[in-house]
């Protein structure tokens, strides 16, 4: 971390609260709560938020994972890459899964839904100027309501948000993040190396 950022041992109040909570379900804290303490009020904030999305999002997990994958690829976050890559492993059925849909996500046997899901969200983190009102037919078409269409936006623009800020303070993945496959690890590093 290129900041200085609260450690676990002189943690107070709400800061506090939210690394029991991570330490509880992860077995650690990840560095992307302790980045946010170099602005220790951001934190419950930026845990609430993310929270309420997720709590909120209309698609499901697996395609929660999808879009933050792709939308890790083209910021580019490889912390985020890692995070979601490893998750997405179970999701898919195997890393071989995993790297064909980050390789070329229109080529790895997903559904149409799901292709148009992960356009939309690569448009996005690539240059969400360039979305039309063609992007948003197209995903009506496949059976996205506005509702979809908005968390599908929600996801792929807080990764960018996120994973750009992550990498701008020095913030990298946790061992439990590192997957030991060389392969799969080059395919996930799509910014900085770790």
């Amino acid at each position: 971390m290129f900041l200085r950022t609260i450690g676990e041992d002189e943690a107070t109040g709400a800061v506090a609260d939210i690394y029991e909570k991570q330490k509880a379900q992860l077995g650690f804290v990840m560095a992307t709560a302790k980045a946010f303490t170099a602005r220790p009020d951001l934190l419950p904030i930026y845990t609430d938020f993310s929270d309420r999305i997720r709590t909120g999002f209309s698609l499901g997990l697996r395609e929660w994972r999808l879009i933050t994958l792709i939308a890790a690829k083209h910021v580019p976050s490889t912390y985020c890459s890692y995070v979601y890559g490893k998750q997405l492993i179970a999701d898919l059925g195997s890393k071989d899964a995993v790297m064909a849909v980050h390789r070329d996500f229109r080529n790895a046997g997903l559904s149409r839904k799901e292709v148009e899901m992960l356009a939309y969200a690569e448009t996005i983190a690539r240059d969400a100027s360039q979305v039309s009102q063609a992007d948003i037919d197209r995903l009506r078409s496949v059976g996205f309501t506005d509702r979809g269409i908005c968390d599908i936006a929600l996801c792929a623009s807080f990764r960018c948000f996120v994973s750009r800020f992550f990498d701008a303070v020095g913030a990298g993945p946790e061992a439990a993040y590192i997957d030991e496959d060389p392969e799969f690890r080059a395919a996930m590093t799509v910014g900085k190396a770790c």
